[in-house]
């Protein structure tokens, strides 16, 4: 067997036990809102005390969790939000995820790829149409306009032509509004004491950017399409 090979059987063999120790040990309790909530108080202590160890440790699960395809990433950048602030939660979530993602990418194109084209192969034509016609313009609308789940965009992606660098900044650019929209909802998220800071002014509009983000990203991105088409 060829060395090639058994560096992929043992990735798998890997990426299989990772996600099988998600189920097993019920990991996905602790990317729930409540228990973020609940454990609030406890990681600021931690983070006042030691920044750069809390931020690696953070990215580092944060890359794990979306690399893997695992649920939980829409929490954990709420998580960031509550815990680092807007600035540096944005800088440390789109890095994060974006790493994360070209992670998956890599793993389905060059790992998982005969199970990604059986499971999502289906998907793969419109991706390729899209591509071909927009190139990475098809990317950038797809983080922002999700048609498909972000976590099945990185894999279907893995199954094209385009460059990882060209994936990575592309989904760089393409997710940093959003992740500006659900950061800013998890520092408002923090501020919750009671009831009543439900009706925040903060909170409530940073709801209204997420219900409306989606619509005025699908009209940009039609604005812009018709100046192309027009010029």
């Amino acid at each position: 067997m060829k060395k090639e090979h058994i560096n992929k059987i043992i990735i798998v063999i890997i990426l299989i036990g990772l996600v099988a120790a998600f189920r097993i040990f019920n990991l996905g309790d602790y990317f729930t809102l409540s228990y973020i909530k609940e454990s609030q108080e406890k990681f600021q202590i931690l983070y006042s005390d030691n920044r750069i160890g809390v931020i690696a440790a953070y990215m580092g699960i944060y890359i794990l969790v979306t690399s893997l395809s695992l649920p939980g990433a829409a929490i954990m950048t709420l998580a960031g939000g509550a815990l680092f602030g807007l600035l540096v939660g944005t800088i440390v979530v789109s890095f994060a995820s974006t790493i994360g993602a070209t992670l998956a990418c890599f793993v389905a194109r060059f790992v998982l790829r005969d199970w990604v084209q059986g499971k999502f192969g289906d998907k793969l034509k419109t991706v390729n149409e899209g591509i071909a016609k927009e190139g990475s313009l098809y990317l950038f609308t797809l983080r922002l306009i999700p048609v498909f789940p972000f976590w099945l965009i990185n894999l279907v992606m893995g199954l094209t032509k385009m460059p990882l660098k060209t994936f990575f900044w592309v989904s760089q650019v393409g997710m940093l509004a959003g992740t500006i929209v659900y950061v800013n909802a998890g520092k408002e998220l923090a501020k919750i004491d009671s009831l009543s800071g439900i009706l925040s002014p903060g909170l409530i509009i940073s709801f209204i950017l997420l219900g409306l983000f989606p619509i005025i990203a699908k009209k940009a991105v039609g604005w812009y399409r018709g100046k192309q088409s027009s010029s």
